[in-house]
């Protein structure tokens, strides 16, 4: 007896995905990719000699452009001379959306250390609801009133800036404030000299560098990223093969990218011993000396955790919104201002499950 078999025919070949040979990929595009690969070097570490011998051939003049970059190196002794430092951090969080706008709350944070105790200050946090038709009001009085220049011309924005602005808004605020009260101080930034965006024009930051040296303040503005390159390595690589604490100076590093001008001189610190080292922006109108001076000095007065002064640290601690500070911000906002905290579809995690990183537009 046979038993019978059913029919089977192959599958049309357009059922399957393309083949390799039907995929036209541009021959340049996998000859790029390949070479870019043979030509991979390992990192080499940057060392003094490079930086001497570059240095060497630098003649430009102070005020002749187009100089090429050149770089100088500090070996630091503490300096333990009494004296104050202040530390200022802001930081915000997006609390939700409404149907109309969205929650957000920002809180600053100031932390003085004086001999041997630490002092903080939260201010806020300040909740904010920002919608379409809100934004201008909210953004433009607070920028009438945060006590730095505010002459230029307002423009709209987008909603989504909101949150960042506000946060910016509130970090001048806070600095300009510190600048008034404090004498001859140690002044902790977070962030770097840059200006010449709406929040924070150059005649803004000027007016709070201005103020600060004639309080007989330093501000030393600390940067914990960077992608700022020189001679092909990362800047906060200069320092790497070098016992700490020691600072690099570095000098005709250009000041403008665009629209942005960098107020401060450029250093790379490396404090303690480790693989971490900073960004460090110094008023460039403070002579060079009186900036070393100072660093020796916070050295001398601060403790340090991967070079990186605990003030400061604390100030970042303080102005963090905790996973419970948040829930009983949503939660006061909802009762105390009626308002309904809606959870907006994530398309990308309905489409692609576990796969879908990344956040919505």
């Amino acid at each position: 007896m046979v038993n019978a078999q059913l029919p089977i025919t192959t599958t049309p070949k357009y059922n399957f995905p393309f083949s390799e040979e039907n995929i036209c990929l541009p021959q340049k595009f996998m000859e790029l990719s390949i070479s870019s690969l043979k030509k991979l070097q390992p990192i080499q570490p940057f060392t003094e000699s490079m930086a001497t011998s570059l240095s060497t051939t630098n003649t430009c003049t102070k005020y002749q452009k187009n100089c090429a970059p050149s770089t100088k190196l500090f070996k630091l002794e503490p300096d333990r001379t009494d004296t104050s430092i202040v530390a200022i951090d802001v930081s915000s969080i997006k609390l939700g959306e409404t149907k109309t706008g969205i929650l957000l709350a920002v809180r600053g944070a100031i932390v003085w250390k004086q001999a041997d105790s630490y002092r903080y200050l939260r201010v806020g946090p300040f909740p904010f609801h920002a919608s379409e038709k809100n934004k201008d009001k909210i953004y433009n009085r607070l920028h009438q009133h945060s006590q730095v220049a505010h002459n230029q011309k307002l423009t709209t924005f987008n909603l989504q800036y909101i949150q960042t602005r506000l946060t910016t808004l509130l970090e001048r605020w806070i600095q300009a404030s510190i600048n008034q009260t404090t004498r001859n101080s140690l002044i902790l930034w977070d962030g770097c000299l840059m200006a010449g965006t709406p929040e924070t024009p150059t005649k803004t930051m000027a007016q709070l560098l201005a103020k600060a040296r004639t309080n007989g303040n330093v501000i030393l503005a600390f940067s914990k990223m960077t992608r700022l390159f020189l001679f092909g390595h990362r800047i906060t690589d200069l320092v790497w093969k070098h016992p700490p604490p020691c600072l690099v100076l570095i000098s005709n590093y250009s000041d403008r990218a665009g629209s942005m001008h960098l107020l401060g001189n450029l250093y790379v610190a490396k404090l303690t011993v480790g693989n971490c080292a900073f960004r460090l922006d110094v008023d460039k109108e403070l002579a060079k000396m009186r900036a070393i001076e100072a660093v020796k000095k916070l050295l001398g007065n601060d403790l340090f955790q991967q070079s990186y002064p605990e003030t400061l640290r604390l100030a970042h601690i303080f102005s963090t919104f905790t996973a419970n500070e948040v829930l009983g911000l949503q939660r006061c906002i909802a009762k105390e201002s009626n308002l309904k905290i809606i959870t907006r579809l994530n398309l990308r995690r309905l489409l692609f499950g576990r796969f879908g990183k990344g956040s919505d537009g």
